[in-house]
């Protein structure tokens, strides 16, 4: 059977009326047009739908089952219209995010602010690395990825609506912290505890020495940003970090900014999504929600003052 809506819409209009012409006249259709879709209808079906009593048209049996179903189906199809608008209106709907690690120090903000907003949408957020974040982009399990650095690719589109700067930090009791400038050749002496081969920020830091002639002396190496803070905390070294991971810190006072030379280094923020990917209207509001950011927001430095360290304030 090849029974379509358009189908079911008619028969339902001739058995609310028992007429056909009055079944035209509400469907704004040739009273012709509506027998022969109602005989298509019969003929799909193999069975009679209604029959001519006297002056009256009925439904037979069958056509009494028929305008129950219809009916339902109707109903349904209203109910359909209402949840999609729902979804356009931002009552209902869900929102999948991917972001690498360092980004889920100030996104719970954001997201928040977006749920208070909206809070029939419901908010799917994965943490991982950036070769993670990018495979959930690619193959379309993610919505938005928030990435430090965009793919070289065609089919991402990527905005920046964020700065990411990095700061060297240090235990307090360091003997660097304090002084008023730190330069790149007495920070290349010192030891500093790093993040995994592939990390944005190391390879960040990298890039800025190298310009400078000069290399890092990597100690330990930690796969997590909390591993870093805790191993730097501990005297194991100097660290370069983003400014947004340590807000709790240097309002305790477990650690301390040096002001380097060179430093902060000014990364930024990505919002990508696929080139052919139609967003939802919840992804919609929550992509213009980052790009009206201000971009030089950090949540406990601005970009003045972050290479200044709490000693020296």
């Amino acid at each position: 059977m090849h029974i379509t809506l358009r189908h079911l819409r008619i028969f339902q209009a001739v058995a609310d009326h028992g007429s056909v012409s009055r079944a035209a006249n509400e469907l704004h259709l040739t009273q012709p047009a509506v027998s022969m879709q109602m005989k298509q209808l019969e003929e799909q079906l193999g069975l009679a739908l209604v029959e001519q009593i006297g002056r009256r048209m009925c439904l037979t049996e069958a056509g009494q089952a028929l305008h129950v179903h219809a009916r339902d189906i109707a109903g349904r199809i209203i109910e359909l219209n209402v949840s999609m608008e729902q979804f356009r209106g931002l009552e209902r709907g869900l929102l999948r995010l991917a972001v690498v690690s360092t980004a889920n120090y100030f996104l719970p903000t954001l997201i928040a602010s977006f749920n208070a907003r909206h809070p029939g949408v419901r908010v799917s957020l994965q943490v991982a690395n950036r070769e993670v974040v990018l495979s959930a982009l690619t193959d379309s399990s993610t919505d938005l990825a928030i990435i430090g650095q965009p793919p070289d690719s065609a089919d991402i589109v990527a905005q920046h609506f964020k700065d990411n700067p990095l700061v060297v930090i240090a235990a307090p009791g360091h003997a660097l912290v304090g002084q008023e400038k730190v330069t790149l050749q007495s920070l290349a002496k010192e030891t500093l505890v790093v993040r995994e081969p592939g990390s944005g920020t190391r390879a960040a830091a990298e890039r800025h020495f190298a310009a400078h002639g000069l290399t890092i002396r990597p100690g330990c190496e930690f796969g997590t940003n909390e591993a870093i803070k805790q191993a730097v905390r501990a005297g194991l070294g100097l660290a370069v970090v983003s400014a947004q991971t340590i807000e709790l810190e240097l309002q305790t006072g477990c650690l301390a900014v040096l002001s380097v030379e060179g430093f902060p280094i000014v990364r930024h923020w990505y919002v990508a999504h696929r080139t052919q990917k139609r967003l939802s209207a919840a992804a919609t509001t929550f992509l213009s929600m980052l790009l009206a950011t201000d971009p030089a927001s950090t949540p406990s430095l601005s970009r003045k003052r972050a290479p200044k360290s709490p000693a020296a304030a």
